[in-house]
């Protein structure tokens, strides 16, 4: 996984001209390497719309290396996003229609590609991707996709394109497949929070999210959604990035995995539901503008920035 990655990453950096190769590439242990947001502000990097056409292409590439294909699609999707999200704002009358482009989504490279410890980040509204080796091994968290608007309303190019649809969905399944008693327990509040819980902190506190109902006390229907619902998530990045956390996942067994749903459960409301197994944790918010707005992050309590792989890693090499 690791060589295509890091050819990629070399490529990227080779194509950069020394103002953007200064901005684009820094130190392993640069402070900025654990900064998590998914707001619409500027980041450390260089911005994929400052990017000639060769460079954005090389960007692109480096950014498909540590994503599935399915996991590529949703990210460039969401980039895609912004232009329809700022048509939406300007016919409303929102003044931050304009900040709303494809461009400002920024790459960063840390530490040498190839070197026993990298990594790289790509992000901006709605998206941070950002990948760790260490070792040889690779992780794909902590990560953020999101949505608005989630379902492209009538008027605007698209209209009735869904992002996260699969997100959405088999979370609405699985609350609703669940027996009445079971779904008592699932559901812990009528209310949705107004955004994820571990919002963009960058170590997540599983502790804000209650337990909600276990993998081992649904109907089969229940787990079987609940395994699908987890596939998703993690199955946004390539199996080499997915392997640390479906290891530990293994280990711990899913009879411990929990799932929580706040806000009503017929479709048009605001919703929310959170998934939290012993090393990681799910989470997925549409409250905004109507539902039609979604947050989803994976966070895995051990390896978020690739953690303990690192210390395994030093541990090993550097004693």
């Amino acid at each position: 996984m690791s060589d295509p990655m890091t050819a990629a990453a070399t490529t990227f950096l080779a194509a950069l001209d020394p103002d953007q190769l200064d901005r684009a590439h820094a130190p392993f242990d640069a402070p900025d390497r654990r900064m998590f947001t998914y707001l619409p502000r500027s980041r450390p990097g260089v911005a994929m719309g400052e990017l000639s056409g060769p460079q954005r292409s090389a960007a692109l590439q480096l950014l498909a290396t540590g994503l599935s294909a399915a996991g590529f699609v949703d990210a460039r999707t969401i980039m895609d996003l912004e232009t329809v999200l700022g048509a939406v704002e300007r016919t409303a009358g929102v003044p931050t229609w304009e900040r709303r482009q494809p461009g400002l989504y920024w790459v960063r490279v840390y530490g040498t590609p190839g070197a026993a410890t990298w990594g790289w980040r790509v992000g901006g509204h709605h998206l941070a991707v950002t990948v760790t080796v260490a070792g040889g091994r690779v992780v794909g968290t902590p990560q953020f996709f999101g949505a608005n608007p989630a379902t492209i309303p009538d008027g605007f190019p698209g209209a009735g394109r869904r992002t996260l649809g699969t997100e959405h969905d088999l979370g609405r399944a699985l609350v609703t497949a669940l027996p009445p008693a079971e779904r008592a327990v699932a559901v812990t509040s009528p209310e949705a929070p107004s955004d994820i819980l571990t919002r963009d902190d960058p170590v997540a506190d599983a502790g804000r999210i209650a337990p909600g109902l276990a993998y081992g006390d649904m109907p089969p229907a229940g787990r079987e959604l609940l395994e699908h619902l987890i596939h998703q998530y993690l199955g946004r990045v390539t199996p080499a990035a997915a392997e640390p956390a479906w290891g530990d996942l293994a280990a711990a067994g899913l009879e411990r995995v929990t799932f929580r749903w706040a806000g009503p459960v017929e479709p048009g409301h605001g919703h929310y539901y959170a998934v939290l197994g012993p090393t990681f944790l799910l989470e997925y918010d549409n409250t905004q503008h109507d539902a039609n707005h979604i947050h989803s992050v994976w966070r895995d309590l051990r390896h978020d920035w690739g953690d303990d792989l690192l210390a395994a890693h030093h541990a090993a090499h550097h004693a």
